[in-house]
């Protein structure tokens, strides 16, 4: 047997170390998992509520076109039923792109480092792959990526607000670049972090879908909402284009208890509200940190930070996960000397802050 030649080249999805591993390797009996951007709020008590609805029906097939959530959403966003398409997570949705547009005969642009699933689907249908670095200070280089573009290109991805740097777009940036993308290009505008977002300044992207037809804007229940277990995210764009995309999305492919936990969460957003206004005062506890220790933390608008420490990224996580905090190390991220770390709860920041301030005077001493 043998498999595609361009699968011996990736590697799987390496999440971030589970808890119960690093409890055991370390003998610890307390863990702080701050890897993987989920929500440290957990998610609505009226999704709970959802959920245990459903429990009686799990030998009942879900609805596979989401009929009621779709209509719910479609309503919460101000836009067509038409124009949604849902996926087993945002991931799902990449895959679904990747899979209607890309093969061997065209190439697609992406900026780096950005989210690794871009390039691990445009791998597996033998696009060729035009990266484009970040600018200093880790945004997208809109005219590179635009320099990039040829009659070969089918999707340009833009992650926004960027993971794992956090840097946002503003709609004038945003516009002036759809404005020079050509009409057979896809530009696919990933906001997994949307909910969190602050700036005054970032797109409002779902009204400039009747403006520019060759976008698709990308959300998930995964990060504010707090589902990140149940992976439901949505996609919206033009009928059109959703209707031409819709046959490569797997059959049943969200589950009963996601679309009733999602449709529940959207009704809540006192809750998502709350997430954000706690999410931004735990930024400041990092801004603070990286201030007083004279270190470079990149802009976020996400629930994340990238704090530069000018040292082996992976020395400084293993030194935290030997104290029982579980972050991202920079090194697989893109960023050798740096760690992303997910906003916790004001207590959990608290912590992991004194942990590194005291690391790193154990390293200066």
């Amino acid at each position: 047997m043998q498999i595609k030649d361009q699968l011996k080249q990736l590697k799987p999805y390496q999440p971030g170390k589970p808890i119960e591993e690093v409890k055991k390797e370390y003998q610890l009996d307390k863990i702080v998992k701050l890897a993987s951007n989920e929500n440290p709020f957990g998610c609505s008590a009226h999704a709970k509520d959802a959920i245990q609805g459903e429990l009686d029906q799990l030998a009942i097939y879900p609805d596979g076109y989401s009929a009621t959530l779709r209509t719910e959403l479609a309503e919460f966003l101000d836009v067509g039923e038409k124009q949604l398409i849902f996926g087993n997570g945002s991931d799902e949705l990449v895959q679904i792109i990747a899979r209607a547009f890309l093969d061997k005969h065209t190439n697609t642009v992406i900026p780096a480092p950005s989210f690794p699933q871009y390039r691990h689907n445009a791998v597996i249908e033998q696009a060729e792959i035009r990266e484009v670095s970040l600018l200093e200070g880790g945004a997208h280089d809109l005219q590179g990526m635009l320099d990039a573009i040829d009659e070969k290109t089918k999707v340009v991805w833009v992650c926004n607000p960027n993971n794992p740097t956090g840097n946002h777009l503003t709609e004038k940036e945003l516009v002036a670049f759809l404005d020079k993308v050509p009409d057979h290009v896809l530009v696919v505008l990933d906001e997994a972090y949307f909910e969190y977002v602050r700036a005054e300044d970032f797109p409002n992207s779902l009204s400039l879908l009747d403006t520019y037809r060759n976008i698709i804007v990308l959300r998930t229940f995964s990060k504010a909402y707090g589902l990140a277990a149940l992976r439901v995210g949505y996609g919206v764009a033009s009928e059109e284009l959703i209707t031409a995309i819709e046959p490569t999305r797997e059959p049943f492919n969200t589950s009963r208890i996601a679309q009733a936990a999602a449709r529940a969460a959207i009704k809540d957003q006192d809750f998502i509200q709350s997430c954000r206004q706690k999410n931004e005062a735990g930024l400041l506890q990092y801004q603070t940190f990286a201030d007083r220790l004279g270190l470079f933390i990149y802009p976020s608008q996400t629930n994340f930070v990238l704090i530069d420490f000018k040292r082996d990224a992976d020395e400084l996580f293993n030194a935290l996960l030997k104290k029982g905090y579980i972050v991202r190390s920079g090194k697989a991220l893109g960023f050798p000397t740096c760690l992303r770390i997910t906003v916790g709860t004001a207590e959990q920041n608290e912590e992991i802050l004194k942990t590194l301030a005291d690391l790193l005077e154990g390293i200066h001493a």
